[in-house]
């Protein structure tokens, strides 16, 4: 299946493009900063798959679709939610990923593509080991890796990841923060709190002391950061 990017973010056609590189039955083809240089494209060559950013200088996703005669299949990527309802009047649009995108979602959304081939696992390639996330910062892809994480704290509709360097105030939840970290570093201990165990100093009652902040372990959470520990 013969695919394009369209995204005026640099970041964010590297990221769609590793995505693509996991599933063997796509082939990217192009990569646009811009809808007009793709449109350039597509009068010259014909594809089956077009990933397309909404929100782009000038010329946004949807004008681009408007310029389309017969337009191929779409996935709409975009940090915003607000236009799902619009995006989904157009018929070519076969689903709407909203960024960062995880890979279980981005394989989700290929399987709608309606390519019988894709439909076999076989066709998936073996997703590499991460050691780093994206997460989305003022519409912006940033980069952070595992290792410099010591603890997530959650805050209202938001959480903030913070690192020795900067903290990170994201909108999302616990919930799906910790289904990305690796359970090899990191363990919730809290209803409000993901930690970074490797990172411990001390552990003193119910509390944990983690880069000068106390952080405080529920009872029911206790018993599993034990067994993390290598305690002599």
């Amino acid at each position: 299946m013969k695919c394009i990017l369209i995204d005026d973010e640099a970041a964010a056609r590297s990221i769609i493009a590793h995505l693509c590189s996991q599933v063997k039955a796509l082939h990217v083809i192009g990569e646009f900063p811009s809808a007009i240089e793709a449109i350039k494209f597509l009068n010259k060559n014909e594809v089956d798959l077009i990933f397309l950013d909404i929100h782009m200088p000038n010329f946004s996703g949807f004008d681009f679709i408007e310029t389309l005669k017969d337009p191929p299949k779409i996935i709409l990527t975009t940090s915003d939610k607000n236009f799902a309802f619009e995006a989904f009047g157009y018929d070519c649009v076969i689903d709407y990923l909203l960024k960062p995108i995880t890979l279980p979602r981005f394989l989700k959304a290929i399987k709608k593509a309606g390519n019988t081939s894709l439909q076999n696992t076989s066709n998936i390639s073996k997703v590499d080991t991460q050691d780093h996330l994206y997460v989305n910062i003022n519409r912006r892809l940033v980069k952070i890796e595992y290792n410099k994480i010591y603890l997530v704290e959650a805050k209202g509709d938001y959480i903030v990841i913070k690192t020795d360097a900067e903290n990170y105030t994201v909108h999302t939840t616990l919930k799906n923060i910790i289904e990305k970290l690796p359970d090899s570093t990191f363990l919730k201990i809290h209803r409000s709190f993901i930690i970074n165990y490797k990172k411990i100093i001390d552990i003193e009652d119910n509390s944990v002391l983690i880069n000068k902040e106390v952080i405080p372990i529920s009872r029911s959470n206790r018993p599993e950061l034990m067994k993390k520990l290598n305690l002599l």
